[in-house]
């Protein structure tokens, strides 16, 4: 027996043998898998396998000079991959819920009213913004009175940062998909992820150890500085980024 012969007695996809997939004239169909008795696991290891053995064959057999864009179908190869990692979290979830389910607390008695009163914790960053009262401007023309109400400036507040949110994706038009490729874009919404903790630990002054006034300044100062950092670093790293990526992925190839 020949060598090769060896080796091909060792290819197996019935989750026995070295592991290594089979050709395509000796991998069984999608229905003849079915038909075993096989772990998600070992479907999903073999399905991988085969498509970065495909993806290989094809870019050996590939007379372009460049990148070649490959792609797989959606079924089997992708909802496999998608199904182990959804079993995987659901898994985690069912498994936290049982260890460790939370503790009731007391019930609400409506007779009371609490000292501190506050809406739900995704919600601190707007009540944050209606408490900007130190700066609505005090007009001298109108006597030292302020052009609009506390709460009419926090209102407006709130629809300028919504706003200001919404229109980022149509005025940032790059292609680009890493934060380091565009870096003002990410110490933008990195100065926006601080400023939505700063602005909600401020809706929350009163239980914060810290002095009013300083923690108002520190909500305005810590976004801005976070941004230039993130923005410096991520110029920095732009050009050896930019460089390796190429490298990887533009390398020319003498044709076959």
């Amino acid at each position: 027996m020949s060598d090769n012969d060896s080796d091909n007695d060792d290819v197996r996809t019935d989750g026995s043998g070295s592991g290594i997939v089979a050709p395509d004239d000796e991998t069984p169909s999608w229905s003849e898998r079915k038909q075993r008795t096989q772990g998600l696991s070992r479907l999903t290891y073999e399905y991988f396998e085969r498509g970065r053995r495909e993806d290989q064959d094809l870019r050996q057999q590939s007379d372009y000079v460049e990148r070649d864009v490959l792609a797989f179908p959606a079924w089997p190869h992708e909802m496999m991959r998608n199904l182990a990692l959804t079993s995987f979290f659901v898994g985690m979830i069912l498994f936290v819920s049982a260890a460790l389910p939370p503790e009731m607390p007391n019930p609400a008695n409506s007779s009371v009213t609490p000292a501190i009163i506050l809406p739900d914790w995704y919600l601190y960053w707007s009540f944050g913004l209606l408490k900007l009262g130190p700066l609505n401007p005090d007009l001298a023309i109108l006597g030292g009175q302020k052009i609009m109400a506390d709460r009419t400036y926090g209102v407006l507040a709130n629809v300028v940062v919504v706003g200001f949110v919404a229109i980022v994706p149509f005025l940032n038009k790059g292609a680009a998909r890493r934060p380091v490729e565009q870096p003002f874009w990410a110490a933008v919404g990195m100065s926006g992820v601080i400023f939505s903790l700063t602005i909600a630990a401020l809706s929350i002054k009163n239980l914060v150890p810290m002095n009013s006034h300083l923690l108002f300044d520190l909500t305005f100062l810590v976004p801005i500085v976070s941004g230039t950092i993130t923005y410096a670093v991520l110029k920095t790293m732009r050009e050896g980024y930019m460089f390796t990526l190429n490298r990887r992925y533009y390398r020319l190839r003498p044709p076959k």
